[in-house]
Order: structure tokens, then C-alpha cells, then sequence
């Protein structure tokens, strides 16, 4: 297995700057993930590492060794795509065995077929090597092209948006199977996806890419909980974040015209304190509005649903008070429906603040 490093890494196609100037770490063995949205420059990423691309500026390293004279080929690297790459008139076997046969690689036959075995067990498809890729499903199809990358014993896998094509109970499915395959094979994995479920419940560590430019880097956790700005906190988490515009106000947090007054906590207080502008921007997730349909708090403001989504274990409500809407997350006992008035409370200690100008965390 090995680490990755890219170091001040540019790559520019024409006038558009896909790549800008990224630094970025793997640790051997890490489940690293860079998320972002379409046109980001996230497969650019992966195409670099893998010698697909040339670099316009910066170094590619794995385990610290520059591989940016190395070619694809002896890089040692596994790129699954998002579309199968497979021979449709070959069979399953056929497929896994194809990258053991080049004669750098120099195995004998028993070594492929021990290889091919193998793999087969680990991903579950032992039934399936003789059938033809045309005759599998799409999720069976994704399986065999991960195969192709295993059945190498590659340094690092890079992986492209793999289950993108599938339903999403499969999706579902095929997170679990690669995050037990982290686990039980013990490889790098770079992993790229604009899903910021696949993000969360796979990656040890997320990189937020967008525009060519890494806007921050943290464990799942930290990048949920401590957004470093407005684009990541928007990206990351379902249903979206509100964001308010509000002023600062003595001791509290003004939106609209008094419409919302929210009590600044002692730990936004502190963090205010070098802060000299009077506007910002407030974050509120919607799992951090308690909705009730009696006023339980002193500070809880009354407001009328507008408009509900129903999600089995939870609801998600559009909660208007005059001309704000928010979005909050309640259990379905609750009961609510449209042009209900509730009461809803906001819990400050785990909202966000931004500099509306620079868009960054306060």
C-alpha cells in the first residue's frame, strides 16, 4: 500500500483552471474521499494521481516518491470508473484475469487462477465467473470492475464516482460492501463522489473541493460540525443548513426586523470578540430547531407551517415566521400539517456564524 501527496498541483485546460494549486495528504491505508459538486474538478484529481493527465505545475507523490515522469502503467494504481470498464463478450473470469496476463507482470496460470479465486470470494461473485458481462446486473457488473482493480494488489485505489449508475437500495448496498473491504483488505482508497451521504458514512477523512480549490479537509465530524465557510456548510448535510442575515445586537442576534432574536452563547461571544463588523451570517441546521406545538421555552417564537416533507423517521418541516421560511427536522408523532402554528426554538450553542463579506467561519 502507499500514501499519497500532491503538493502545489495546477492543471489547467485552455482558459479554465480545473486544478488550483492543491496540497493534500493520504495516509497509507486511509479511506480518503474528495467531495465536491459537478465540474469541481474531482475526476481531474484522480486522473492526475493515476498519470492520465499531466500536472501544468506541482508533484504527484506516492510514498513520497514524485511519479510525475512515471507512466500509468508502472505507477501502480487501480482506477475504477464510473461507468463499468469491462469486455461485455468476456466472461467474469476473463475480465478478472485480463490485468494479470501483460508480460511485466509475469504470473503463471495457477497464480492468475489462485488470484481470480480469490477476489471472486471477497466480492461474493464465485457464481457468476463464467456468465458473460452482458448478461449481469449493474450491480454485479460494478463488483466485477472492482475485482479488476483488487485482483492487481494495486498501491492505491482510485475510485471515480463508482456507484453513481445504481438504484439507490444498491447504493446503499455497495457503501457497505467497499467500507468492509477498507476494513478487511487494509488498501488506499481515494475515492471521489458528489454524494455527501457516500462522504460521510464511508470516508475517513473528506477534502471539500470546489472550483479547483480545496475549501477544507476533517473527518466527517469536523466537517459537519465546524463548516469553514458558507459553501461547505450549504454542501454538507440534508436537508440544506439555514443561513440568515443578521446583525449583532448587545448580546443577541437580530434577523429581519426583530422577526427572530436569538441569545448569542458565552462561546459565540468569545469568538465575536475580534470581530468588528456588525452583520453576519447565521447557520442553523434543521435538526437544531426544536418544533413543538405548545411554547415550552422563553425563547421559543411562534410560526406557521408552511410546507411539510414526509421521510418516514422523520419529517422535515418549512416553518414561516413573516417573511422567513426554516427548515426543521421533527419526529412524525409530532403530527403537523399545513397552516399549523408550532412553536420552534433554536439552539445557539450548535449554530454557525459567518463573515457575510469573506463568507468564512467567525
Amino acid at each position: 500500500m502507499a500514501s499519497v501527496r500532491l503538493a502545489s498541483l495546477t492543471k489547467i485546460f485552455g482558459q479554465v483552471t480545473a486544478i488550483d494549486n492543491i496540497d493534500l495528504e493520504i495516509d497509507d491505508r486511509e479511506f480518503f474521499v474528495l467531495l465536491g459538486p459537478t465540474g469541481a474538478g474531482k475526476t481531474t484529481t484522480l486522473r492526475l494521481v493515476a498519470g492520465l493527465e499531466k500536472p501544468d505545475q506541482g508533484e504527484v507523490y506516492l510514498d513520497n516518491v514524485s511519479v510525475n515522469d512515471v507512466s500509468p502503467a508502472l505507477r501502480d494504481v487501480a482506477f475504477v470508473f464510473q461507468y463499468y470498464t469491462l469486455y461485455p463478450h468476456y466472461t467474469v473470469r476473463q475480465n478478472l484475469e485480463f490485468p494479470l496476463k501483460p508480460k511485466f507482470r509475469r504470473l503463471s496460470k495457477s497464480e492468475i487462477d489462485a488470484k481470480v479465486s480469490e477476489v471472486a470470494k471477497i466480492l461474493h461473485i464465485e457464481s457468476l465467473l463464467e456468465r458473460e458481462t452482458v448478461n449481469l446486473s449493474g450491480g454485479e457488473m460494478q463488483r466485477v470492475a472492482i475485482g479488476r482493480a483488487i485482483v492487481r494488489t494495486p498501491k492505491v485505489f482510485l475510485m471515480d464516482e463508482p456507484l453513481s449508475n445504481l438504484d439507490a437500495k444498491l447504493r446503499e448496498e455497495m457503501r457497505r460492501e467497499l467500507t468492509r473491504l477498507h476494513l478487511d483488505l487494509g488498501f488506499t482508497f481515494f475515492y471521489v463522489t458528489h454524494d455527501q451521504i457516500e462522504a460521510m458514512t464511508m470516508g475517513d477523512r473528506i477534502a471539500v473541493l470546489n472550483q479547483g480549490k480545496i475549501l477544507q479537509i476533517g473527518t466527517p465530524d469536523k466537517i459537519y460540525n465546524s463548516p469553514e465557510n458558507v459553501f461547505v456548510a450549504k454542501f454538507v448535510g440534508s436537508p440544506t443548513i439555514n443561513l440568515l442575515e443578521a446583525s449583532i445586537e448587545t448580546n443577541t442576534l437580530v434577523v429581519g426586523k426583530k422577526t427572530l432574536v436569538c441569545t448569542i452563547s458565552e462561546t459565540q461571544r468569545n469568538s465575536l470578540k475580534k470581530y468588528s463588523k456588525r452583520e453576519l451570517i447565521l447557520g442553523i441546521r434543521p435538526e437544531d430547531i426544536e418544533v413543538s406545538r405548545e411554547k415550552k421555552k422563553a425563547d421559543s417564537f411562534k410560526c406557521t407551517v408552511y410546507f411539510t416533507q414526509s421521510m418516514g423517521v422523520e419529517d422535515i418541516l418549512n416553518l414561516r415566521i413573516d417573511d422567513i421560511v426554516l427548515r426543521a427536522v421533527v419526529p412524525p408523532k409530532l403530527l403537523t400539517g399545513i397552516g399549523d402554528t408550532v412553536y420552534a426554538s433554536i439552539n445557539m450553542k450548535r449554530s454557525h456564524l459567518f463573515d457575510p463579506k469573506t463568507n468564512k467561519r467567525l
